[in-house]
Parts: structure tokens; C-alpha cells; sequence
């Protein structure tokens, strides 16, 4: 019985992802109310979560096929439709349709004139106005031409400007259009988000059993709303790194830190933010593992900076100035105290803090806990505005079974929802609480003593394995 309702209540949370991408308003509603696809949203968590305790009484086989059916299910579901929160996925197949072409896409700009030729319509589709001169249609966009000022309707966002992506994510946009050329739209890289998915469920899956742990815990990556939504619906590269970063955990505790080495530094290559993995990784072999990661990154920059150059940083430092790293607006709690650039300043310090006693304190056998906390408190200090940048978190959840820390991409995906900063601060501070209240119950009775006795000898309290 317990087996039949955990499959029923997949099949609804199927059913409710599939809606949640055909049918409800995001881009076109401009009224300003409360939005159905947030009431989703909060349906399918809750199922989500009470999937998950049901099928922590279903019998282990069982439980390890509805894992793999759910993650089938699910993510199959989530590309019943195209993009519904993030319009990423369409520069991604911009840039593997001019590299197709022979072309690097850290030269030009979508709208620059001298790529006319390269556009499809579904990306470019024919100007259709409004009385205001806006472009019509679902997820596009009004630019003016660089140089001729006709006006373009895009998909594209930021499309006066060149990509930010780095080489590993840049040679899947183009594996993938060499493949399917510039016809397609938005489902096969929906399709490299739900293999990247898969492939991260049964990898995990498979840790779990190896190490003698709870595999049904391998469901809060397979089942999660996260995954579905940002992994695959949208298709955030992201979901690449933190495959890559699960990886190069697994062949760091497995002593092979060269390999590690190879697969982390293909992961930052892939998107920035898994150098976070690092530090949990360099605890035994630190010179292997880096000059390692270091050397593939290096390599897959090659050829692009062959074609390009010093433009190989496409618009990166514009976009970090733009999403406000540099003046301290985006790190939303330290700048509720100290505003400016002072916010940046102490949100640095506070991540090498946690950077030294994370690598102080990692377990080189079984790094998972110190990549939880090391990637959940990165995410907490930072506190970016895009729920798919947890993609990198979820993994470590799973196989450490630390499932408060779910609140984190909880609190990132109302950020994006609910764009108010007041309302995030409130939401992320909660998230803080709730994962510091259950640790400490984790952690058995008198754990407040023992942590408030430590801390009054906080080198101690730090230095201690």
C-alpha cells in the first residue's frame, strides 16, 4: 500500500509539473496579483515532501525503482512545454547556432547586424508591435539593431551584448546544434537537462548504496522541483556543473585526485559557481587536485581564446556589475546592515571564513557534509536572485540526508517568484533559523551548550576535528 501511494502521489506531482509548464501565466501576466504558478510551486513541494515520507517505509528495492521511475516521470513531465521562468535557454541555443556556423560567440552580439543571416525566426521572430512599439509575443523582447536602429523582436535577453557562458557549457551549445541544426527550439537542451538529471540520480543512487547509506535518499535530486523546473524545463547549464562537481567528489574520496582534479576544473568551466566544490576537494592531495582542475580549464579555453582573445570574457564583468556584486546590492542580508560596497567587502571575508573551516574541518574519505555547508552557506552569504544556482546544493542533500537544507533553493525560488528584497531577507533569514534549529536537533540534547562552551575559544572551537 505504502508502495501504490508513493507512485500515485509521483504521478500527481507528473501531472502538476505538466500543468505548471502548459497552462500557467508568468511572462504574460503583467497585472501585478498573486500569480497561479507560485500556488503550483507550493503544491508541488508539498507533494514532494510527502512523496518522500511515504517512501521512506517503502521497501529498498522498491524504493530504488520508484527513484528511477519517479526521475523518468517527472522529468518527462517538465518538458511538456517550453521555458516558463527563464528565457537562458535561448541564448544557449544562439551561441551553438553561431558556433555552428564556424564563428565564436564571444565575437558578436545576437542583435549585431553582421550575424543577420544566422537568425532563426523562432528566436527573431518578425516584428510584430504593439501601440507602444513593444514587441508582442510570449518571452520576447523589443532591441534596436546596433548600428542600423531596426527594431528586433528576440528571445534573446541582453542580446546587445556578448555571452557570458565559459568553454564546457559553450561546447554543449554547439554539440547540440551540429547535431540539430538552428530548427529546433527549446526541448533539446531540455533533453541535455533531463540526461544530465537521470545521470545524476542513478550516480547518486549508486554512492548511496556503495557507501551503505539510505539510497532512498537519491529522491530528493530525482523528485525535486528544482530539478525539474530549473534543470529541465528551463535548462540551466548549472545542472552540467553539478554533475561534474558530484563527480569529482566521489573520485576525490576515492583517492584519485588527479581525475578529480580533471572533473572539477570541467565543472567550473561549465558555469563559475562549482569553485565552490573546491575546497572540500583539496584537504588531501591539494596540488594534484589543482594543478589538475586548473590545466583542464586552461585547455578548454584554448580554442576560444585562439578565435577571440582577451573577448573571451564576453560580458561576464558587465553582468557581475549589473547583478549588483560589485556595489553590494546583491548580498540582501549583509547589506541590511552595512550598505555599499562595505556589504561586498564583508560577504568576501565571511566566504573565506567559511572557506578555512570548511577545508580545515573536511573529511577527505567523506567530503559531502563539508560541500553541503560549504556550497549552502556560499549560497546563504551570496543570496542570488536565480533558484538554479541551488542545482549545485541539491546533490549534497541527497547524500548527506541533511534535508533541512532544502530550505535554501526554497528561499532562492521565492526570491525569483516574489522579487521584493524585503520579502527575500525575510525568507532567507527564516531558512538560516530553520536549518540552525534542526542541525542542533540533529546534534541531541545539550548541543546549545556545547556550542555556545566552544564558542567562547573560537580558535579551539575552529581547530578541532
Amino acid at each position: 500500500m505504502r508502495t501504490v501511494l508513493t507512485a500515485i502521489t509521483l504521478a500527481a506531482i507528473a501531472v502538476l509539473t505538466a500543468l505548471s509548464v502548459t497552462v500557467l501565466p508568468y511572462y504574460d501576466d503583467k497585472s501585478g496579483r498573486l500569480l497561479p504558478l507560485p500556488l503550483m510551486t507550493i503544491a508541488l513541494w508539498l507533494l514532494f515532501g510527502v512523496a518522500f515520507v511515504l517512501l521512506r517505509r517503502v521497501p529498498v528495492r522498491a524504493a530504488i525503482v520508484l527513484v528511477l521511475a519517479g526521475s523518468v516521470a517527472i522529468g518527462g513531465a517538465a518538458m511538456a512545454g517550453p521555458p516558463n521562468t527563464s528565457t537562458d535557454s535561448a541564448r544557449y541555443a544562439w551561441d551553438g547556432i553561431v558556433q555552428s556556423a564556424g564563428i565564436s560567440p564571444y565575437d558578436y552580439a545576437p542583435a549585431d547586424p553582421a550575424l543577420r543571416e544566422l537568425r532563426p525566426e523562432w528566436l527573431f521572430p518578425t516584428p510584430v508591435l504593439d501601440a507602444d512599439g513593444k514587441c508582442i509575443g510570449s518571452r520576447i523582447m523589443t532591441v534596436k539593431e546596433p548600428g542600423t536602429g531596426e527594431v528586433l523582436c528576440t528571445a534573446i535577453n541582453r542580446s546587445k551584448v556578448t555571452t557570458i557562458y565559459p568553454p564546457a557549457s559553450e561546447i554543449v551549445f554547439a554539440g547540440v546544434r551540429l547535431v540539430l541544426g538552428p530548427g529546433p527550439q527549446y526541448w533539446p537542451l531540455q533533453l541535455v537537462g533531463l540526461l544530465l538529471s537521470l545521470a545524476t540520480t542513478v550516480v547518486v543512487l549508486r554512492a548511496l548504496i556503495a557507501r551503505g547509506r539510505d539510497p532512498r535518499w537519491a529522491a530528493l535530486w530525482g523528485w525535486s522541483p528544482l530539478v525539474a523546473t530549473e534543470a529541465i524545463t528551463n535548462s540551466h547549464i548549472d545542472v552540467l556543473g553539478a554533475f561534474l562537481v558530484v563527480v569529482a567528489t566521489l573520485l576525490a574520496s576515492s583517492r584519485r585526485p588527479w581525475l578529480a582534479g580533471v572533473a572539477l576544473g570541467a565543472a567550473i568551466s561549465a558555469k563559475l559557481i562549482p569553485a565552490l566544490g573546491a575546497v572540500a576537494l583539496i584537504r588531501r592531495n591539494p596540488v594534484k587536485v589543482l594543478v589538475a582542475a586548473v590545466g583542464t580549464f586552461a585547455l578548454l579555453y584554448v580554442p576560444y581564446v585562439l578565435a577571440s582573445g582577451i573577448g573571451v570574457l564576453g560580458y561576464l564583468p558587465g553582468y557581475l556589475s549589473e547583478e549588483g556584486y560589485s556595489s553590494g546590492t546583491r548580498f540582501i542580508l549583509v547589506s541590511a546592515v552595512v550598505p555599499g560596497i562595505a556589504a561586498t567587502i564583508i560577504s568576501l571575508v565571511l566566504l573565506a571564513l567559511l572557506a578555512f573551516i570548511v577545508w580545515l574541518k573536511a573529511n577527505p574519505d567523506d567530503p559531502w557534509l563539508a560541500q553541503l555547508v560549504m556550497i549552502g552557506g556560499a549560497l546563504l552569504i551570496v543570496t542570488p536572485r536565480y533558484p538554479w544556482y541551488a542545482l549545485l546544493l541539491v546533490p549534497m542533500i541527497a547524500m548527506t540526508g541533511r534535508w533541512e537544507w532544502l530550505a535554501v533553493p526554497l528561499a532562492l525560488t521565492e526570491r525569483l517568484l516574489f522579487p521584493p528584497v524585503e520579502w527575500a531577507r525575510l525568507t532567507v533569514g527564516i531558512a538560516i533559523v530553520f536549518i540552525v534549529w534542526v542541525s542542533l536537533r540533529r546534534a541531541g540534547p545539550g548541543a546549545v551548550s556545547r556550542v555556545v562552551g566552544r564558542l567562547r575559544h573560537p580558535v579551539r572551537f575552529i581547530t578541532e576535528r
